[in-house]
């Protein structure tokens, strides 16, 4: 029986085949009884100033010396781990020395497990934009490991507070993940959010015996609600376009400032949904795919005209859509450029047909919050509340009203 393990580390350069540059990927070569890995160090050094004998950059620069000094912590934390493994009786293998130095277990669990179950579990219980939402979180998680621990992973039991404001820290200055998605307040929130869930399914599962987050508090900031006015809104409903694919992103886009629908919810409509109410006129009855609420909506002539009006379409007829649906980010590529024709200083989004429902269709209307909420699909009025400032906008016009019925008496 072999009762002797064979282990050695060197460090070793790698330039990729499809850049053309002298600066290569350094990486540390691990082998544990004649079987071989790699881990990448994240660091990179001028081919002509690596030495291939020694396994590391040679000169004498503040650079290099700072090269060379985490080559030589890299190699002592990888001894350890070797070592540790050898102290706790376990079998020792090159994958078990590296998922050891990179922080991954399987008798314990980490935070990429926990995240790999809580998206296990929640395929069908939440919305494939809330998973996406998720995986981004993932992502920013990840960075944060290596920029801060040099880890792609970590243990539950090491998670503390601090874990949780350096990481909100963390996202306050790194560089966004999406280039048109910039981490403002409210996004990092969002992040900081959906870890909080996370974590808090470890906790119901007793996978972690404290709870980091309890001290921690989401400080979201109050954000305007992008809407057209009323003067926006009949500069939009009075302008007709020649180009096709236009004309639909235009005319989907009305039919969610008549109805309310979010764009997921328009893109997944089907004529299954348009019904006859008790009243002898046209609903829709669906169901929110971001909060799987029911909703009810009384459809107003000029939302009805425009689901007759694609009712032959062959787009829309092969989909088994009500609309000829596109993808969201084309739809607000396109909306952007009817904004401009329209010449609009606000940038439109698809989201805002939403908004304009909600106020300027809506509640500027004399439509009851309530019955407001209820076509929206909020789980709570006070969501809906949010909405409620634009009424000064009615306000103001009810009172200039006023002061004329003043003036003439």
């Amino acid at each position: 029986m072999k009762t002797k393990n064979t282990f050695g580390i060197h460090f070793v350069i790698r330039t990729p085949a499809t850049e053309k540059t002298t600066m290569s990927m350094i990486y540390a070569r691990i082998t544990v009884n004649g079987q071989r890995t790699e881990i990448s160090l994240k660091l990179k050094v001028s081919s002509t100033l690596w030495d291939s004998v020694r396994g590391q950059a040679k000169g004498k620069s503040q650079e290099i010396n700072k090269i060379n000094e985490h080559i030589e912590r890299v190699r002592s934390l990888i001894t350890d781990s070797y070592h540790q493994l050898i102290h706790q009786k376990k079998v020792v293998t090159v994958g078990a020395v590296k998922d050891l130095f990179l922080g991954i277990d399987d008798s314990e669990m980490s935070i990429l497990k926990l995240i790999e179950y809580h998206d296990k579990v929640s395929v069908g219980k939440l919305s494939q934009g809330t998973l996406k939402n998720y995986s981004s979180t993932t992502k920013y998680i990840l960075k944060y490991l290596m920029y801060n621990y040099n880890r792609r992973d970590i243990f539950l039991s090491e998670l503390d507070y601090k874990f949780i404001f350096d990481f909100e820290s963390f996202l306050r200055n790194c560089k966004p993940i999406h280039k048109h998605q910039p981490l403002n307040n409210n996004g990092i929130m969002k992040h900081m959010e959906r870890l909080k869930k996370i974590i808090n399914l470890a906790v119901t599962m007793q996978w972690i015996k404290q709870d980091p987050f309890p001290k921690y508090k989401l400080k979201y900031e109050a954000t305007d609600r992008k809407y057209l006015s009323k003067n926006e809104f009949n500069t939009l409903i009075n302008k007709r376009f020649r180009k096709q694919r236009l004309e639909s992103v235009f005319d989907m886009f009305l039919f969610s400032c008549y109805t309310g629908l979010a764009f997921i919810d328009i893109f997944t409509l089907k004529p299954s949904n348009v019904v006859m109410g008790n009243d002898d006129k046209y609903w829709i009855h669906t169901r929110r795919e971001k909060s799987k609420v029911t909703v009810r909506i009384p459809l107003l002539p000029e939302a009805l005209e425009l689901i007759v009006k694609y009712r032959d379409s062959v787009v829309a007829n092969e989909l088994g859509k009500v609309f000829p649906v596109i993808s969201n980010q084309n739809m607000n590529y396109y909306l952007k450029e009817i904004g401009c024709s329209c010449k609009f200083t606000k940038e439109l989004s698809f989201h805002m047909a939403r908004h304009t429902f909600a106020t300027t269709v809506t509640l500027n209307n004399g439509v009851p919050m309530e019955s407001v909420s209820k076509m929206l699909g909020h789980r709570e009025i006070r969501i809906t509340q949010i909405y409620a400032k634009v009424l000064e906008y009615k306000l103001s016009e009810d009172m200039d009203n006023l002061r004329i019925k003043m003036a003439k008496q």
